[in-house]
């Protein structure tokens, strides 16, 4: 690549070869037809020229080098977003953590992005009654479409497909839905989210599956609040066994057919707090924990992060007076502890970390869990134990992580053990 590039940049620009600048190259004669239009860049900055003094004109010049030369034009105002040097160069520039929004969409407005997951579950250890095959796999495939409709407000949808190779759902065929679509945006400091989207809260203890509904959270210094208001739309059912629990055991339809939740949280340094409220009505026993009718649940928790270290402890209350169903937990809290150390980030191979959970919860503090343990297995009387597990980021954009729980049921024998296995490829 030469230099020659540059010029032409200038030319791109609207910068005239005979634009008055002062030379601030001695290799740059008053009388090269590019003078003007190089001085003029190297006045605003744009480009530079070598320790002694001299441009070198004629140098073979590297796509990470104009890429520099790109980023400074983008700073300095000189292009714009979607100028085609930037387009050419988008991965240089990516690489020189140069965000450009522009860059990010397609020609028409739409990104897509995805990931495919690899999973296996054994669950041969324990004792669990009509818990099916004890060991399931499948694979996982998610694309993302993320349309802008303008600098405020964007729309993401999501198909998903799975394929089943071993388990209780094996079959020659698979499966594929559209399982997300929602509009997400800004209204003033307000963040807006509607329509079917994925909701997690109290970090999934209390509820992580998908939601029809509407979000809205607002910031306040370093706080926030949030409130949600909808349908707890239908779960994934892959290993659901399940327990004719009421006349919807064969409704598949909804987790809970209205939910209302709140959370309050923030930050302190490195303390993070967070309060949530949630109930939910008409909970559909068949395919959550055995428990139907409606729940209220309430939570607080806190989580401290120390150099690589991350420590954190939740409280859970339920309250079943209006739940019914085979079984009735006597036990109507619960709480969680954690600890983690690193992480896997799938953009930095070879990063990997180490975390544990400790779970005490009785069954009217859980809508629909989000672990990978078999916690609905322990129908209406909540569960304790452990989970240990780590990941590993084997090359960029793929990481993978083992996980092993040792779950017990809070008022019966029952006991489960799982050891589950995960690669996940981003794209």
């Amino acid at each position: 690549m030469k230099k020659s590039l540059v010029f032409a940049m200038a030319m791109a620009l609207g910068v005239s070869a005979t634009a008055f600048a002062a030379n601030p190259f001695s290799d740059l004669p008053a009388g090269h037809w590019a003078y003007g239009a190089v001085a003029k860049l190297a006045a605003a900055g744009v480009v530079d020229g070598y320790p002694d003094g001299t441009f070198k004109g004629d140098k073979t010049m590297t796509r990470y080098e104009m890429a520099q030369i790109v980023a400074k034009a983008l700073a300095k105002g000189a292009i714009g977003a979607d100028d085609k040097l930037v387009s050419e160069f988008a991965d240089e520039l990516d690489n020189l953590g140069v965000r450009v929004a522009k860059l990010e969409k397609n020609a028409d407005n739409v990104k897509i992005t995805g990931n495919v997951r690899a999973s296996y579950r054994d669950s041969s250890g324990g004792k669990l009654k009509g818990v099916g095959d004890k060991s399931q796999s499948r694979l996982r495939t998610r694309l993302f479409l993320t349309g802008e409709v303008n600098d405020n407000w964007h729309y993401v949808s999501m198909l998903e497909n799975n394929q089943y190779f071993q388990g209780e759902n094996e079959s020659g065929d698979s499966d594929t839905s559209f399982q997300r679509a929602y509009l997400d945006g800004n209204i003033g400091v307000w963040n807006i989210q509607a329509g079917r989207f994925n909701k997690t809260i109290a970090e999934g203890n209390v509820y992580d599956n998908r939601v029809d509904a509407v979000q809205f959270k607002v910031p306040f210094g370093q706080a926030y609040l949030s409130a949600a208001y909808g349908k707890m739309a239908s779960k994934d059912v892959y290993g659901y066994t399940g327990y004719l629990t009421n006349s919807k055991a064969g409704d598949r339809d909804s987790v809970a057919d209205k939910f209302w939740n709140a959370e309050l949280g923030g930050n302190i340094g490195n303390l993070d707090l967070a309060a949530t409220y949630t109930k939910a009505d008409d909970i559909n026993g068949a395919i959550d924990n055995g428990l139907v009718g409606d729940a209220k649940i309430w939570t607080v928790g806190a989580n401290y992060k120390a150099g690589d270290f991350k420590i954190g402890a939740m409280y859970l209350k339920g309250d079943d007076d209006t739940l019914t169903g085979a079984y009735k937990s006597n036990d109507d809290d619960g709480y969680v502890v954690s600890l983690g150390y690193k992480g896997a980030a799938a953009s930095k191979p070879g990063s990997w970390g180490l975390f544990a959970k400790y779970y005490d919860q009785g069954a009217p503090t859980i809508v629909y869990h989000t672990m990978n343990g078999l916690w609905d297995k322990f129908t209406g009387e909540g569960f304790k134990g452990y989970q240990v597990g780590g990941n590993l980021t084997l090359a960029k954009n793929m990481v993978a992580q083992v996980e092993y729980y040792d779950l017990k049921g809070k008022e019966s024998d029952a006991h489960a053990r799982t050891l589950w296995s995960q690669m996940v490829v981003t794209f």
